[in-house]
């Protein structure tokens, strides 16, 4: 009777499409990651006046896409021979990202890819002196402070990879498009969190990432096995023997 039952079930497997036995299968760890961006504490030390801190957490939805939340806090100050003008507050970012790498090449340690993000910023800012030389002589005045909210969107590619076990490392490009800037056309902000000039409406920006990965579920995904090769057909057409005989 075992005999009979092992040769019932060695026939159905040959019975199998061919298709899905050459198919392939890679266990994907999809993670939590929990981020600090270093790039704005390493410029502070060059630049006292201007302190920026980031940080971002993200969520992995599937094997090529992931959920992003960022926020971050900045302190900004700029002085000119005629004016000072100071900003400050916080801003945050909402978006997705996904990961343009196989499956079997990632392995949840790498990603190369391009995210998408919405920004909103909210700060106050103010110009605590100005001067203006004219004809008739010089002028100094000030703009109180005023709380404002400024709104733009990114999109961001970068890589990352994994440097230790659940420790990486990765940077992202930040290409940024204005929406509102919160003082309408002729009251821009110099500059404000999370975007930078106020007065461009197009802007561009880096962060530096370390990332603390949580692994929370493995997913088993199915992979195409590459299509093999053509072989290259070398060989000369043949000639049949009437077309020979017309050469002569």
């Amino acid at each position: 009777m075992r005999k009979t039952f092992a040769y019932f079930i060695n026939f159905f497997l040959l019975l199998m499409p061919v298709s899905s036995m050459a198919q392939d299968t890679v266990s994907f760890p999809l993670k939590i990651r929990i981020g600090a961006d270093i790039a704005g504490p390493g410029f502070y030390m060059s630049d006292k006046n201007n302190l920026s801190i980031e940080g971002c957490v993200s969520f992995d939805r599937s094997e090529k896409m992931a959920w992003v939340a960022e926020a971050g806090y900045l302190d900004y100050k700029y002085s000119q021979y005629n004016y000072n003008y100071l900003s400050k507050g916080w801003f945050t970012r909402i978006g997705v990202d996904f990961n343009l790498l196989k499956p079997d090449i990632s392995a949840g340690k790498y990603q190369a890819g391009i995210g998408l993000r919405y920004g909103v910023s909210l700060f106050s800012s103010e110009t605590p002196s100005f001067r203006h030389d004219n004809y008739w002589g010089t002028t100094t005045s000030s703009i109180p402070s005023r709380t404002r909210m400024g709104h733009f969107v990114e999109v961001t590619p970068g890589v990352r990879a994994e440097i230790f076990k659940n420790f990486s490392m990765g940077w992202n490009l930040r290409l940024k498009m204005l929406v509102s800037g919160g003082g309408g056309k002729d009251l821009r902000p110099i500059y404000f969190p999370g975007y930078g000039s106020g007065g461009k409406r197009t802007a561009a920006g880096i962060s530096y990432y370390i990332t603390w990965n949580i692994p929370y579920r493995v997913k088993t995904v199915i992979t195409k096995p590459d299509a093999p090769e053509e072989p290259e057909d070398n060989e000369e057409p043949a000639v049949n023997s009437n077309q020979q005989r017309s050469v002569f």
